[in-house]
């Protein structure tokens, strides 16, 4: 009989924000890239592309677009991620076919076989013992990451990470249970009580807690909405995205 137990990888995974001196091989990076090209796709039809980043000075003029966080030019490598409708299109083109790929829907399906093909890339990666950061700015800042990357029409940024040997081993962040996400045959709205319950290990954290105090609030939720993701945030970021959409060619 099997019992049921945590995937130990998955149990204990980190975030890895500091990384050794030690380079990435070029040979183990495109293996992994490579066995990352099993990943499910719309269609079979691979709508990612992946830039790697090795260079410093690529590095630094990627850094202000991920809002200088060190570990942009710390890393060995960095790789952007991108939605990618460009080479499936030129490939229609030069094959008598009509493409019809410059709209909304093909972006959303380019960058969901980009941000699956990221995450089979991370766990093959880490499984190998490198550590790795996701960068959340990607979409913040689209435009400085396609002026830099040179990236053409029909292709998109969606995600960013940093990739290294870790010299460092933070604490693990804290998770929702399990409860807090799956629904049974409908979606079961979140009552008072409910969000009371789920949220009740999360906000009793000492780190959480000391979270709201050094940012003058009186609770976890009013850190994220006043301080870390804004109103106003969002809808500059959002702005930002759509115009970067347009250019691109997906509006």
């Amino acid at each position: 009989m099997i019992k049921d137990r945590p995937n130990p990888h998955m149990a204990t995974r980190r975030t890895i924000r500091r990384y050794s001196a030690t380079e990435v091989s070029h040979q183990l990076l495109d293996r992994l890239l490579s066995d990352a090209l099993r990943t499910q796709t719309m269609g079979n039809l691979q709508l990612y592309s992946v830039v790697v980043t090795r260079s410093p000075e690529m590095k630094a003029r990627l850094a202000p677009a991920h809002f200088n966080q060190p570990m942009v030019t710390q890393a060995p490598v960095v790789l952007t991620f991108c939605a990618d409708f460009r080479r499936t299109t030129r490939w229609c083109q030069q094959r008598q076919a009509h493409p019809g790929y410059d709209n909304f829907l093909s972006f959303v399906n380019a960058a969901t076989d980009a941000l699956l093909y990221c995450q089979t890339f991370c766990d093959l990666a880490e499984a190998e013992g490198l550590g790795l950061c996701f960068l959340g700015t990607t979409l913040y800042s689209p435009q400085p990451i396609i002026d830099a990357l040179k990236l053409p029409q029909l292709v998109m940024p969606v995600a960013t990470i940093t990739l290294g040997w870790p010299d460092e081993q933070p604490p693990l962040t804290d998770r929702l249970p399990l409860e807090a996400i799956v629904h049974h045959e409908t979606y079961n709205d979140y009552t008072p009580d409910a969000i009371d319950t789920l949220y009740a290990e999360k906000e009793q954290r000492p780190d959480n807690r000391h979270f709201v105090s050094v940012n003058h609030k009186q609770t976890l939720a009013q850190v994220f909405t006043d301080c870390r993701y804004t109103r106003a945030d969002n809808e500059s970021a959002s702005a930002r995205l759509l115009e970067a959409l347009r250019k691109q060619g997906f509006m």
